[in-house]
């Protein structure tokens, strides 16, 4: 039989070879900032699907959401139920508006930039105050992907943790430099679909029977695990806990990795496609990963004969006691892949930040595009960098980094990102208290404790940023002539624009 580890190696080596190609092949088509940070706006309707979603759900998808189901059995359909509508909300309301809006503004590439040209903010104030917040919550974002790359390279080989760290973030880094957002689509489109292979598979080749079957015998061990109202100490779910856990959803709007793939889409008759295959892909994923959770309480209890410290390290576990090397490596290659397809992502539209938002505006307006996307490139190595120095404590969450800037994109942007699509009356005043509000309102809220404070900081932040753009906006003013315009003149081209 082949060694695990030689055939696991060598299973990982042909997978980051493959993603290496399609990034040098993407390098050559990358030939100015549009195409670095957005593709050049060509993807069709699979690759912006299946690479808004992988992009999204990263490591904590086959890490963060089976631990969770792991420790808390079916309580963990409130965040996935959450989060799956969040997914379809997004995709109807937000993608054709954003993207028509987005090419109307003069092509705007980021969003801090189409959140300046929406509001004709001349003193680009807006779009600093966008892309330090962007900056600020994908430092943490990021260093969740390295952490949980960390956990992978630790649990497959045995790597001393820090050593793991770093070569899951030499593989990122790779392919993320050469390629740009094309080399990031293109190889989400293959991790996106190793992923839900990998999610759908584990549980029933493990499970040996019906779902049925799966949900009586956790019942046996834990009636309360089989419940959505209760805990796994049988005491009732607050309303705090339901909130918090559905609220994940809100988070969607406001995710700049995930928006950019809706500018970046070929066409506003591809994004009903897109939307299907995302939300679908979506639901089968996060299925997948709640069934991986209760399989696992049940190969822990009936296999192990004890506990399992780290619960995040659950898939792993399956995937390695029932599979072959050979498989086992493919499906282990697939938790690289969720945690390559968010992070690059994530690098990228960090270093988009940095180079247009504020090298291009602040210090070289005259840039050109080519030494943007040079600048670029050199942000993605500085940013690697910080998020790695912030993932190298092993007791780190991949779920806990994960919320923390979940919230933060979702507050900051999330409202001012829908009034800005639906509502003529907004102006610059209101876009950019909606985006301090928000942003603030996490960061604060995040450091306290008990009572209504241990609500998700998404809920507040969210809705204390929309009650304030509304009233800053009405306070001063409302927006100006040529902004109101501007309005009309997208609303009539949402119903025009191919």
């Amino acid at each position: 039989m082949i060694d695990n580890s030689y055939a696991i190696s060598a299973t990982f080596l042909a997978y980051l070879i493959l993603m290496l190609v399609i990034g040098i092949y993407a390098y050559k088509r990358t030939s100015d900032s549009e195409d670095y940070f957005l593709g050049g706006r060509s993807l069709g309707p699979w690759p912006a699907a299946l690479s808004a979603g992988a992009s999204d759900m990263s490591g904590w998808l086959l890490l963060g959401l089976p631990g969770y189901a792991y420790a808390a059995g079916m309580e963990s359909l409130w965040l996935a139920g959450g989060l799956l509508l969040g997914t379809y909300l997004n995709w109807l309301i937000c993608a054709k508006r954003l993207r028509t809006y987005s090419i109307e503004v003069d092509n705007a590439l980021t969003l801090p930039e189409f959140f300046s040209r929406r509001f004709e903010d001349k003193s680009k104030l807006l779009q600093t105050i966008s892309a330090f917040f962007i900056l600020l919550f994908f430092l943490f974002y990021t260093s969740s992907g390295l952490v949980a790359g960390g956990k992978l390279f630790t649990t497959v080989f045995g790597f001393d943790y820090t050593t793991a760290v770093v070569i899951g973030t030499i593989c990122v880094v790779s392919y993320t430099l050469f390629g740009g957002f094309l080399a990031v689509s293109w190889t989400d489109l293959v991790q996106g679909l190793l992923m839900a292979a990998a999610l759908l598979i584990v549980p029933f080749v493990i499970m040996d029977g019906s779902v049925f079957k799966l949900g009586n015998d956790v019942a046996a061990i834990n009636p309360e695990l089989m419940t959505l109202w209760r805990d796994v100490n049988g005491e009732p779910l607050t309303w705090i806990s339901i909130i918090s856990l559905a609220a994940w959803g809100l988070g969607y709007f406001g995710q700049p990795h995930i928006l950019a793939r809706f500018q970046a889409t070929r066409s506003n008759k591809d994004i009903t496609t897109a939307r299907r295959i995302a939300v679908g892909w979506s639901a089968l994923s996060m299925f997948g990963a709640v069934l991986i959770g209760l399989v696992g309480i049940l190969y822990v209890q009936n296999d192990m004969t004890g506990d399992l410290k780290d619960g995040e390290k659950i898939f792993m576990l399956l995937v390695n006691a029932a599979f072959h090397p050979v498989i086992a490596g493919i499906l282990l290659a697939a938790i690289l892949a969720a945690i390559m397809s968010t992070a690059d992502s994530q690098l990228l539209v960090s270093s988009s930040a940095l180079a247009e938002d504020f090298y291009k505006q602040v210090f070289r307006p005259d840039a050109s595009t080519q030494e943007v996307v040079m600048v670029g490139r050199g942000a993605v190595i500085l940013l690697s960098a910080i998020a790695l120095g912030l993932a190298m404590d092993p007791d780190s969450s991949v779920l806990g980094l994960v919320s923390y800037a979940w919230a933060g994109f979702g507050a900051a942007f999330g409202p001012a990102l829908l009034l800005s699509l639906f509502w003529r009356g907004m102006n610059r005043n209101g876009a950019l208290a909606a985006i301090l509000i928000g942003g603030i309102t996490v960061v604060v809220w995040k450091q306290m404790s008990g009572g209504i404070y241990d609500l998700y900081e998404i809920v507040p932040g969210f809705f204390l940023a929309g009650l304030g753009a509304i009233i800053i906006s009405k306070l001063t003013g409302g927006p100006s002539e040529s902004v109101s315009k501007q309005f009309e003149g997208y609303e009539k081209s949402l119903d025009t624009m191919a």
